[in-house]
């Protein structure tokens, strides 16, 4: 048995202290709610916690796949429900576990739970693994005793997460390897192709038009430069790898991100649907409205996103509507701003949230698939004009100087 320090409400309104023995931190809450109390702040008083702590300081954290963790979190949600134990759950998630990451993970929480740790307490040493809104849910559910409904909604929200990332990477991944094909393909013929016909037409002392001198220089410069460009083109991958490791140069490329054409939109759709949907689960779990703002503003996914939410946490903070400093910000439309003054005002703002995520997911989704939809014959038709020009350019002059032989003859 563990000893827990308590700080609750009784039936009258007042604030009572204690302290209370149970085997885990959800049965000391349950039992806290049989006595008609209001549980504020619940935390463990053995210093076993803080022992184990100190054994593991200097060993690396394990890391395991988002993939794994899903797959974990939706297992644990079942046998937890299913009655059994947190220590046996954990330890035959250990046991199947596929990968030594995972492995390691579940060792780890088997080792900190048995030693009378809470689960949200041992998945801190995980933070590789668990970030902080996962470890912020679990810790709600062992406040409220309803660990089993916290993760599984914490299961749902990371598989909808992970199928939106997957439809978006899934229809990415054409364009991508189709626009390196095309700068693939420009790069043998002004490298490979175009230089053997600059020679054929300086011998046969050609006057060449305008296209052709245009993919003769651009050719000479690729030539000249050959062995500096790729470098250069490093260089600069590596300084904006680096100035989006500065805040003022993160903000300024997210401020880019949701500018650019056509894709600042779905950049936006994406982080207002990560926005609803993270604020509407921590929210449905109990977790406060301050906490929830801070995890909400680190997982946003836009810095112009996250600056908005801290603002907006700020006025909450001093007992303004949450609805008020979103709607100054230009990155929240109407529509979004509107329905969360409604779900303040009716206390209905979790439902409204989740509608708003579901809203904006199925906008993602067919934003993409258009956008996929039109990339295919804009790719083709870029290609074509690439691969175009420089045949024309190569065969133009050939062309006039056999109108020429043939008018001469």
């Amino acid at each position: 048995m563990n000893q827990f320090k308590y700080a609750a409400k009784d039936g009258t309104g007042k604030t009572v202290q204690g302290t209370i023995q149970a085997a885990t931190r959800a049965e000391a809450a349950a039992e806290l709610r049989k006595r008609s109390l209001v549980v504020l702040q619940l935390a463990e008083s053995s210093l076993k916690n803080k022992q184990r702590f100190s054994l593991s300081i200097g060993k690396a954290k394990p890391k395991a796949k988002s993939a794994e963790v899903v797959i974990f979190t939706r297992q644990l949600a079942t046998m937890v429900g299913s009655g059994l134990s947190l220590l046996e759950s954990l330890e035959v998630l250990g046991e199947q576990a596929e990968t030594p990451g995972m492995r390691a993970t579940c060792e780890v929480l088997v080792t900190e739970v048995r030693g009378g740790s809470d689960l949200s307490s041992a998945m801190s040493h995980c933070s590789k693994v668990f970030d902080h809104l996962y470890i912020s849910m679990v810790k709600a559910g062992e406040v409220s005793g309803q660990m089993d409904i916290i993760l599984n909604r914490l299961a749902a929200y990371q598989e909808e997460s992970a199928e939106l990332s997957r439809e978006i990477r899934s229809a990415m991944t054409y364009p991508v390897i189709s626009m390196i094909l095309v700068v693939g393909i420009t790069v043998f013929l002004m490298v490979g192709v175009v230089p053997t016909f600059k020679e054929v037409f300086a011998s046969m002392e050609l006057t060449l038009p305008t296209i052709t001198l245009a993919v003769l220089a651009v050719s000479d410069f690729m030539l000249g430069n050959l062995a500096y460009i790729p470098v250069a083109l490093m260089a600069l991958v590596f300084a904006v790898g680096a100035a989006k490791r500065t805040k003022p140069g993160l903000l300024a490329w997210d401020h880019l991100m949701l500018r650019l054409p056509v894709f600042g939109k779905l950049h936006a759709k994406v982080c207002l649907a990560r926005f609803s949907r993270t604020f509407a689960t921590l929210i449905r779990s109990g977790v406060p409205i301050l906490s929830t703002l801070d995890i909400v503003a680190n997982t946003a996914g836009n810095q112009v996103v996250a600056q908005a939410v801290i603002e907006a946490r700020e006025s909450v903070r001093v007992g303004q509507q949450l609805s008020d400093p979103l709607a100054r910000r230009k990155v929240f439309p109407p529509m979004v701003t509107r329905m969360i003054a409604i779900g303040e005002r009716t206390g209905a703002l979790e439902t409204l949230l989740e509608k708003i995520a579901d809203f904006y997911d199925s906008q993602v989704k067919a934003m993409v698939k258009a956008l996929t939809s039109l990339i295919e014959p804009l790719l083709i038709s870029f290609m074509g004009l690439i691969v175009g020009g420089v045949v024309l350019s190569i065969f133009a002059p050939i062309m006039g100087l056999v109108e020429k032989l043939s008018s001469g003859g």
